[in-house]
């Protein structure tokens, strides 16, 4: 896979990129969904400050309360703080799993206008990114606290991470695949998480696919996902259908989907999503690019960010121009 990077243009979407990061800066650590391994954000942080940065920790990061990293309250006061400390540039998460979602309805819209900082993390963090994009900002679906901090401060996937914080926008280079269908599509970058995002769906605050909200936007859509059945993710294709995500894609990018079990006559997720998507001939489709559960698979995507989609019988290439 290649990548390439540029500096930073003034943005050209509808969202706003939050500022680049400089030395000095701080960054927060915060765990908004469930509780993370041991030690798991101070070894992130010692990577963060060999990159130059400061690092301030939540009170309940290693908090437990069931499978959450403390109570709502608490991991939702662990955020607000970050999110209106003015010493905070950027926001990672130690780690994802459960319980994000829950953090939206205290957190509320409005703080979220005001607040114009990366936020990083996959899988569960997918809802923030939602509710973050809503609002009118980007934000970094990306690896978190377990892959920084058990990876040097310079493994090459971590400091692909480190060039978005400071202002370089990617360009992904991925190999072909027998499903991809080729074509050019420019748009806006949304998704994630597939369960995440449908799971708060209908949330015109907080949906980032909400009718009203893409009613204007030509979409790249990209989704990834772990542990979900095939009967499952084609339920959750058919719920972006019906409420009309399809009518404004303009390219689909699909992730990997770990951690499922080939069933009903299909020999993988691909065949199903192609057949699915069979129905949309005109749109370019990209499969098996570089965003996963497999963390060594997993390039930071900035949601809400403008970007290219270049599919050819020879691979396919994502090229951010925000």
């Amino acid at each position: 896979m290649l990548i390439a990077l540029a500096a930073i243009m003034p943005a050209s979407s509808q969202t706003i990129a939050p500022p680049a990061l400089k030395p000095g800066d701080t960054i927060a650590i915060v765990s908004p969904g469930s509780t993370p391994r041991d030690s798991v954000a101070e070894r992130a942080a010692a990577v963060l400050e060999q990159w130059g940065f400061k690092v301030k920790c939540g009170e309940h990061i290693y908090s437990r309360h069931h499978t959450y990293a403390g109570t709502t309250a608490e991991r939702a006061g662990d955020l607000i703080a970050a999110l209106e400390d003015p010493e905070v540039k950027a926001i990672i998460a130690t780690r994802g799993g459960y319980g994000s979602s829950m953090l939206l309805p205290v957190i509320g819209r409005e703080r979220l206008e005001r607040a114009n900082k990366w936020v990083v993390g996959y899988s569960d963090i997918t809802a923030l990114h939602s509710a973050i994009v809503s609002a009118g900002h980007m934000s970094i679906h990306g690896n978190m606290c377990g892959y920084l901090g058990s990876h040097s401060a310079t493994d090459s996937l971590s400091l692909l991470l480190r060039d978005v914080l400071t202002g370089k926008r990617p360009t992904y280079t991925v190999p072909a695949h027998r499903y991809n269908r080729p074509g050019t599509a420019t748009g806006i970058v949304l998704g994630g998480n597939m369960a995440v995002f449908s799971n708060i769906a209908g949330s015109k605050d907080f949906d980032m696919l909400d009718r009203d909200n893409i009613a204007d936007k030509d979409i790249i859509l990209f989704f990834e996902d772990v542990g979900e059945s095939i009967p499952r993710v084609a339920s959750m294709l058919t719920q972006l259908k019906v409420k009309g995500v399809f009518s404004r894609v303009r390219g689909v990018v699909v992730g990997r989907f770990t951690d499922y079990k080939p069933t009903d006559g299909y020999e993988s997720m691909a065949q199903m999503l192609q057949e699915y998507l069979a129905e949309y001939p005109d749109i370019p489709v990209c499969y098996d690019f570089c965003a996963s559960h497999d963390e060594s698979w997993n390039r930071p995507m900035i949601v809400g960010a403008t970007a290219t989609l270049t599919v050819t019988e020879h691979g396919a290439t994502l090229m951010y121009h925000y």
